[in-house]
């Protein structure tokens, strides 16, 4: 389950309510932020393999994302389950 947003952008997103940049990908985004709020372990993220689950650096330390597409991911920080969960462009 998804204890907490990062951003208001994000959390609107997890209830349906998808910023005009998004929309193009609405439905893919509300699968994996499903998916996510699903995830009892890190684990569970590793399929699809489309996810690309990755551990982040740099900047990212200690977060970790799943691939919407080529341009957008859902980071956040697994603790017990993800938090600090945000929708970014970070190339």
């Amino acid at each position: 389950m998804i204890r907490s947003f990062a951003d208001k952008r994000s959390a609107a997103a997890f209830r349906g309510e998808f910023a005009p940049v998004w929309r193009s990908m609405s439905a893919v985004l509300a699968c994996k932020l499903d998916m996510l709020d699903a995830a009892m372990e890190l684990d569970d993220l590793r399929q699809p393999p489309g996810n690309r689950r990755e551990k982040l650096k740099g900047d990212r330390d200690g977060q970790w994302s799943i691939r919407v597409n080529g341009q957008w991911r859902i980071c956040f920080v697994w603790n017990d389950g993800p938090e600090a969960v945000e929708v970014v462009d970070y190339h």
